[in-house]
């Protein structure tokens, strides 16, 4: 039990004292692994330069870290303050420093990440700029932090919101955040796992044939599966849906031309465009 204490009080210590050239390694290293791996195993067999494909999706990973870094000081303020005035649900509790991070995380996972997911999709506003990343035709590990700026700034808000409420030190907001990275870019991944250890895999944790589901041009698909690190949030919520990927067409069907949605221009003024008729395939 003490050994399990100073290896978790270790892992804090880590995440606390984290820096960005090693929060830089994680995001870096996470595409290039699964960017190898989807090449070897890819679930489909695009007809696309993977490279010419990827532009407009890092340049939307590089506005992301760009929003990241410019708000990070809020994020050091709040959690330092919280932490300081012991202040939030995690503080409240008597916790054991496991119980800690399993329940952070947890907590963590669905206010800023499955709850923006959600209001994203519900609030006819924040879906225009949303389909920023819905509209990649040709979803791999690259597509993970395809995001508009605006909802950079959105996602960081709710993390925000649940650092407040939670009273998170930052070693538990950075563990989360190098965890989202990885597991956004796991369940993106083009890769053809075995359909069981997919299935059981995601009875925990997020995983591609699952959050592929939710990247099908039409409704109701498009509408499920938000979840992003654990899959508990989708299944307990009644938001949970599976299709066999064979069936899956990526897209969304209000802006389904595939060459405006890999136009960096048209993709930074889709918040402003208007819904278009739905395309059937």
């Amino acid at each position: 039990m003490i050994d399990q204490y100073i290896n978790m009080q270790e892992l804090i210590i880590f995440f606390e004292n984290i820096t960005s050239l090693q929060r830089s390694i994680i995001l870096v290293g996470g595409i290039t692994f699964f960017w190898s791996v989807e090449s070897i195993i890819p679930l489909f067999k695009f007809d696309y330069k993977k490279l010419r494909h990827a532009i407009p999706n890092f340049f939307f990973t590089l506005t992301t870290i760009l929003v990241n870094f410019s708000l990070a000081f809020l994020l050091l303020f709040i959690s330092d303050y919280v932490v300081l005035n012991n202040f939030g649900l995690l503080n409240y509790l008597d916790l054991s420093i496991s119980i800690y991070l399993i329940l952070g995380l947890f907590l963590l996972d669905f206010i800023g990440a499955y709850l923006p997911h959600y209001v994203q999709h519900k609030v006819k506003f924040l879906w225009k700029i949303h389909l920023v990343h819905h509209s990649d035709h040709k979803v791999d590990t690259t597509t993970a932090n395809r995001h508009h700026p605006f909802e950079s700034v959105i996602r960081y808000l709710f993390t925000l919101f649940g650092v407040a409420i939670l009273g998170a030190n930052m070693g538990l907001v950075f563990l989360y955040q190098s965890l989202s990275v990885v597991l956004s870019q796991f369940n993106h991944a083009n890769i053809n796992i075995n359909p069981l250890l997919d299935k059981y895999l995601s009875y925990i944790i997020v995983t591609p044939n699952m959050h592929k589901v939710h990247h099908h041009y039409v409704m109701p698909y498009t509408d499920s599966n938000y979840g992003n690190i654990f899959s508990i949030w989708d299944r307990i919520l009644g938001t949970f849906r599976s299709l066999n990927p064979s069936k899956i067409i990526y897209g969304v069907d209000t802006f389904f031309n595939e060459k405006d949605n890999e136009s960096i221009k048209k993709l930074l003024l889709r918040p402003f465009e208007k819904s278009k008729p739905p395309t059937n395939i």
